[in-house]
């Protein structure tokens, strides 16, 4: 169990407390069995309310938990979808909490049209200024966000938080824990999805701009201290650790990248 959050809350396991208002909730997520995991994110807003990032299942603990803590969704202002594939749990969210504002990406939007969805989607310039007294966001550029090919989940936004040095991201970066028997040979890794190739946009300069953006997200990770990741766990590494290992993920891209602007430009 961890620390009291306040007068009515304990954080209980599948909670991880960052600090300055950050709660990462881990969920699970099974696809042909195998249980790849997804995550939300509770954070507490300059005023006292609370926004959710993304949206998974919860039950038991935690959903006790995230009820005492939002008073029954009284102080959930906002849920942000932050992810068009990660739809799962969209939908039970809203339910759960039907008073707090819906934001989501455009392809949320076509999936659940009948949601009361708000007019800012979370890729677009709007949602900047609206919660920038708590998060950050950054769209990578040189990608689709949604590509024709459904399996392809590289493009998501990013949300930085400040106050507690942490990166929530789904699926545009890959961290895997390594088993705790192979630790000693290797480090957990962090990379870039895989599906990068895929996602770049078919246009003279998209590889030079997403490495733009990349060693710009490199940048920022030098006062961060925790990577939230979708499928698998939090990263606690922060300063020139985490940096290292977004240099070594971004030199991994090279390859993709070269291709690309030999096709491209």
């Amino acid at each position: 169990m961890g620390g009291a959050v306040n007068d009515v809350a304990t954080v209980p396991d599948g909670v991880l407390e960052l600090g300055a208002g950050f709660f990462n909730i881990r969920g699970s997520f099974r696809l042909l069995g195998v249980d790849l995991g997804t995550q939300a994110s509770l954070v507490r807003r300059p005023g006292g309310g609370y926004l959710l990032l993304d949206a998974c299942g919860v039950e038991g603990d935690v959903a006790r938990w995230l009820d005492a803590v939002t008073e029954g969704g009284a102080k959930l202002e906002a849920v942000l979808h932050l992810h068009p594939f990660h739809t799962v749990s969209v939908r039970d969210m809203h339910e759960r909490y039907p008073r707090a504002a819906l934001y989501g990406t455009e392809r949320h939007r076509e999936k659940a049209p009948d949601l009361p969805w708000e007019e800012e989607t979370t890729e677009g310039d709007a949602i900047r200024a609206r919660f920038a007294d708590t998060l950050r966001f950054t769209v990578p550029r040189g990608v689709q966000l949604v590509t024709d090919d459904p399996n392809v989940h590289f493009g998501s936004v990013l949300a930085i938080h400040d106050a507690s040095s942490t990166l929530h991201v789904d699926d545009t970066l890959v961290y895997v824990k390594l088993p705790r028997p192979i630790r000693w040979l290797k480090r957990d890794v962090l990379r870039f999805h895989p599906a990068l190739g895929k996602s770049l946009e078919p246009r003279p300069g998209a590889a030079r701009d997403f490495r733009e953006w990349a060693r710009g997200l490199i940048d920022e990770a030098r006062d961060l201290q925790h990577v939230c990741a979708a499928h698998s766990a939090t990263l606690r590494r922060g300063g020139p650790e985490l940096v290292s290992s977004l240099e070594s993920a971004l030199a991994k891209t090279e390859n993709t990248l070269v291709k690309h602007t030999k096709r491209y430009g």
